[in-house]
């Protein structure tokens, strides 16, 4: 049932690992970066609540949630294969420019494919399994980061794919990951809508009740979010901190690495030592995802014995930990321990929100809640991108 997430997870931490060099080097300055990042959270603001709000409205062949996967996953397939190639459109504007808005369509279409997939979890798991089932969910989605993050590495060291290229030009490393991501996405995808069964309305209101029929159109996103349970209030301030510091973390690492461990000038865009700052942010990145795919084995577990809320709140102060010795790494090896601190934090924030949360809000309107919750993952992902840099 989660195995597609694999792949959409594959996609992002491709884009995550690999964006801002790619950025970089068609041109973007370091104080500039988070601008091009903006538009990313503020698609997934839009489209997550609207793909919530007709997910709970259909039911047809495919399934209720299915076809959103099926249309993300050839969208952002398509979205990967562009976006290391914006120089063969550079006559028609500046790379940077082409750059950023694949940037923007890429993140589009995984938050198409993507938000699916915690309400199909939330309806067909009673509530006691949905601990375990968001578990196994952050857990492939672990399992699917490391490897795309990985990826240009392993294909540079082990393969000989060259990482080199010049100013303006993606290396091969990098580009061939795209390819194989655009697959990997594809085949996860595929692998959830044929193997998975999704309830008939008829068996979801046997299960939930009488699912939400009514057709007011998308002004009830509006209405929806003026009544949003309290729990959900309260878990939005948790996510909102969060996620602010997620969105720094992925914009400026490489360049954090180039500049306070290389000792790298900020100007520099393209050298091989920089290439090497990106490659190594790849590598620290499939750490923290490691290490969070590990402990969302045992997150079942502990929130037995901590409660959901307290696992949650010592997963973050863990994460913080991580965030702060960065500054403090004497050498690119420490950021290892930075991130293993990281990744238990991102487990928790994968998960237990969303066990929280699904048990607080109506069956019927599962998608259109797990929709506008993505406004506080994405309202502080713009901010920072205002004033990060």
């Amino acid at each position: 049932m989660s195995f597609g997430f694999l792949g959409i997870q594959f996609g992002f931490a491709l884009q995550n690992s690999n964006a801002s060099g790619i950025l970089r080097n068609y041109g973007a300055d370091v104080e500039h970066l988070s601008w091009f990042w903006i538009a990313a959270p503020l698609i997934g603001m839009i489209v997550q609540p609207i793909v919530g709000h007709y997910s709970d409205r259909t039911w047809n062949r495919l399934g209720r949630r299915k076809p959103y996967f099926l249309a993300g996953a050839l969208l952002s397939a398509t979205a990967l294969f562009l976006m290391p190639n914006a120089n063969i459109l550079g006559s028609i504007a500046p790379l940077v420019i082409i750059g950023a808005g694949f940037l923007m369509i890429m993140d589009a279409c995984f938050n198409l494919a993507m938000e699916p997939f915690r309400a199909l979890v939330a309806d067909n798991l009673p509530d006691t399994q949905r601990t375990l089932g968001f578990s196994v969910q952050t857990c492939l989605i672990g399992v699917g980061a490391v490897l795309g993050s990985w990826l240009p590495y392993i294909l540079y060291e082990w393969f000989g794919v060259e990482q080199n290229a010049p100013a303006g030009v993606v290396g091969d490393n990098v580009k061939y990951a795209f390819y194989i991501g655009s697959t990997v996405f594809i085949i996860s995808i595929l692998w959830t809508i044929i193997k998975t069964k999704e309830y008939n309305p008829q068996e979801y209101e046997k299960y939930h009740g009488k699912a939400n029929k009514t057709h007011e159109g998308l002004r009830s996103i509006f209405k929806d979010f003026a009544v949003m349970p309290k729990t959900m209030k309260q878990l939005g301030l948790v996510q909102f901190f969060s996620w602010f510091a997620l969105f720094g973390m992925w914009v400026f690492t490489t360049d954090a690495i180039a500049t306070h461990i290389f000792k790298l000038s900020i100007d520099d865009k393209s050298s091989e030592m920089y290439r090497s700052a990106q490659s190594w942010t790849g590598i620290i990145f499939g750490v923290y995802n490691l290490v969070s795919a590990l402990y969302a084995l045992v997150l079942p577990a502990v929130a037995s014995k901590l409660g959901r809320k307290n696992t949650h709140a010592l997963s973050l102060l863990i994460g913080g930990v991580g965030l702060i010795s960065f500054y403090f790494a004497p050498n690119k090896e420490f950021l290892i321990f930075s991130m293993c601190c990281v990744g238990i934090a991102w487990a928790s924030i994968l998960s237990m929100p969303y066990v929280i949360l699904s048990g607080s809000i109506p069956a019927g309107k599962m998608g259109i809640y797990m929709g506008i919750f993505n406004f506080f993952i994405t309202v502080p992902q713009i901010l920072n991108g205002i004033v990060g840099g």
